[in-house]
């Protein structure tokens, strides 16, 4: 039983983690966030509201200067007050913007916003464990090791969402008229409107693809349309 004692503790700290993150965030949105009311945003997302059978899409306006989008883990969908900003100056389409809404609804259909909330914590719990066990094995360097190895795993199951999202994304925009064209020229764009990182760190220490392997993936999900007939 003592032996179990550590992971049992660990679970424990990462389901009071859980807890206490889903708190924060809502407390967050809550605070610094409105309703989007910008007319020409709203006829794109009345024609995803058309295709996935539902009265309206509710965008909210996150007040913060960063260039992003957000899928929270109740499901309701933010674009930051930058990214709008940036828009608002003719530095992004309505479109473009819209495709990153169409992201975020991907994370939320597909549970990945609740999801990244749990694993977050379940990562917090991973890198107790290994940096405890570790640190009896390689003492000094034992817990560092054991903090790579979660933010590894993050970084890769991270990498698999946004893939996803892109994916369904890409499907929406087709099947609402729209096209991915919008959604690719944005691609091209985010490094230097949100100073992401490019080809300098290996892809698979980002939490994000690299924007080239993202187009390319759409790219291929456009010619299997092509080939076996357009997303439903």
């Amino acid at each position: 039983m003592l032996k179990l004692t550590p992971i049992v503790l660990a679970v424990g700290y990462g389901l009071i983690m859980y807890l206490f993150s889903s708190w924060r965030t809502k407390r967050e949105l809550d605070a610094r966030s409105t309703e989007l009311a910008d007319a020409t945003l709203k006829q794109i997302t009345d024609k995803f509201a058309s295709v996935l059978d539902v009265d309206r899409i509710r965008v909210n306006l996150y007040e913060v200067d960063a260039v992003n989008g957000l899928a929270a883990p109740d499901g309701r969908i933010f674009i930051t007050r930058g990214f709008y900003n940036r828009y608002r100056a003719g530095e992004v389409s309505a479109e473009e913007i819209a495709t990153v809404i169409a992201h975020e609804l991907g994370h939320v259909a597909l549970g990945h916003a609740r999801r990244r909330m749990i694993d977050f914590s379940g990562q917090n719990a991973v890198r107790a464990v290994l940096a405890g066990v570790l640190g009896r094995f390689i003492p000094g360097i034992g817990p560092w090791i054991g903090g790579l190895v979660a933010s590894l795993l993050a970084a890769r199951l991270s990498r698999q969402d946004e893939y996803e999202a892109d994916a369904y994304a890409s499907a929406l925009l087709v099947s609402a008229g729209i096209g991915t064209a919008p959604q690719k020229s944005l691609f091209e764009k985010l490094e230097g409107l949100a100073g992401l990182p490019g080809g300098g760190a290996p892809a698979w220490l980002m939490s994000h693809p690299k924007t080239a392997e993202r187009i390319s993936a759409i790219e291929a999900l456009e010619t299997r349309w092509r080939e076996n007939g357009q997303p439903e």
